[in-house]
């Protein structure tokens, strides 16, 4: 209960919510070559949805996202050569 002493720097409950938000970074299950981007940097995007294509001994090999968020960093670019662990795309969760 909020009385006339009552701090009101604090923040709003929805604010609160907001800066929970956190990073998810998607990373490269194999070692290959980024073949083809197909998300853009602020993008929403759905569970399981597309980000990219790896390419490894000339198979192509789709990531997805492993949950809805918003694309906020695109580490990597087409051609790159990645590793197993390498960051390919950031998520906002």
């Amino acid at each position: 209960m909020a009385g006339p002493g009552a701090d009101k720097s604090l923040p709003r409950a929805g604010a609160a919510v907001e800066s929970l938000r956190m990073a998810l970074d998607v990373c490269a299950h194999i070692t290959g070559t980024v073949w083809k981007i197909v998300v853009e940097q602020g993008q929403s995007v759905a569970e399981e949805a597309q980000l990219l294509i790896l390419e490894s001994m000339k198979m192509e090999m789709p990531i997805f996202a492993p949950e809805a968020g918003v694309v906020e960093e695109i580490v990597v670019k087409e051609g790159q050569a990645v590793e197993e662990g390498d960051v390919l795309i950031r998520l906002a969760t």
